[in-house]
């Protein structure tokens, strides 16, 4: 393995499927208020507001999470946080919820939990902790 870091982020696809959906829920609320209907301009707005901020959240943000031999750096609305490999402990939880299991990738350093999933890592969480096993070593 060589010691260059690595990232992940949300899969880009991902994001334009988000963005087109803001923008569709937009339109929808355009010809929906043309019409007279208010309800349904503010369910159009709402759906717009939501898939915008979901996806600007996930393309601000990239990479969500980059490792190097020295630790983890992650981006979250808050700031960019960096953590050593001495004070940090990574771990895969598995958690079964309405008859589907789930995996995500837990990092706690002190006081700080962080939870992240496929969707923000743009990866199989096992890979991610694989990856980060290795590099912690």
């Amino acid at each position: 393995m060589d010691n260059s870091p690595v990232t992940w982020s949300p899969r880009l696809g991902l994001l334009l499927v988000g963005w087109l959906f803001s923008a569709t829920a937009a339109a929808g609320a355009i010809l929906t208020g043309l019409g007279g209907d208010t309800r349904g301009t503010v369910l159009f707005a709402v759906g717009c507001a939501f898939f915008a901020a979901i996806s600007a959240s996930g393309t601000a943000l990239r990479p969500k999470l980059a490792v190097d031999t020295e630790g983890l750096t992650v981006r979250t609305l808050s700031g960019t946080r960096r953590f050593a490999w001495a004070r940090t402990r990574v771990r895969l939880v598995r958690t079964r919820r309405l008859g589907r299991e789930t995996e995500t990738v837990e990092i706690e350093s002190g006081d700080v939990l962080l939870i992240l999933g496929w969707i923000e890592l743009g990866a199989d969480p096992r890979d991610v902790v694989d990856v980060l096993s290795a590099y912690r070593t």
